[in-house]
């Protein structure tokens, strides 16, 4: 089913299915799939990244269904997205995380299925760490960078909500990175700074 739309606006409501086991969404309309080839820069030892790949080759990451809801304000726009258990290094499998183009607006995450975090910064790097796990739902405000991160041994699927005009700003993230990465340490995910930080696209 595509979205009937109207002067820029919904027309008519309508439903979709979320597959509890797999997170992928029935009648989607945009499907994103992020090799972790694609993905290297955003950790904190790329070179493991590397390591990693020439071992094992490449691997999905995570990936994201969505229906093509207006980007504009008075909208809210959800996908499903499902970031697949692993390491590299000690370092989990995360999103690249963003923060929103117009940055006062804010986000849910509903956790389906697995086990994970939100890891979420502001501009001065504060960071907030909030577990995960199914029935779970975080909240993002405004002004926050947030990425999900998958800290258990299968599939971490949520369902994020925001503001169809919030929009996506990866750039920071992709030119600085978080001021903090989440690893595995003694058998438990812990937060520490970043080495790489304010050089990640170097």
């Amino acid at each position: 089913m595509q979205i009937k739309m109207e002067n820029g606006a919904v027309a008519f409501p309508f439903s979709v299915k979320i597959n509890s086991v797999t997170g992928k969404m029935d009648d989607y309309d945009t499907h994103i799939e992020r090799s972790l080839s694609t993905l290297v820069s955003i950790f904190s030892d790329p070179d493991a990244a590397e390591d990693f790949l020439e071992k094992n080759g490449d691997t999905l990451a995570y990936e994201v269904y969505e229906k093509n809801i207006p980007e504009v304000n008075g909208e809210i726009r959800f996908c499903s997205s499902i970031t697949y258990p692993g390491k590299i290094g000690n370092e989990y499998f995360m999103t690249k995380g963003h923060f929103h183009s117009r940055l006062d607006t804010a986000e849910i995450y509903y956790c389906i299925r697995g086990n994970g975090c939100i890891l979420m910064e502001k501009k001065d790097g504060n960071p907030i760490l909030e577990n995960m796990y199914p029935g779970r739902v975080v909240y993002v405000p405004g002004y926050y960078a947030h990425r999900s991160i998958n800290i258990g041994d299968e599939p971490l699927i949520s369902l994020p909500a925001y503001p169809g005009d919030a929009g996506h700003d990866y750039k920071s993230i992709e030119d600085n990175g978080f001021r903090h990465i989440v690893v595995e340490k003694n058998g438990k995910p812990a937060l520490l700074e970043n080495p790489r930080y304010g050089r990640m696209g170097k």
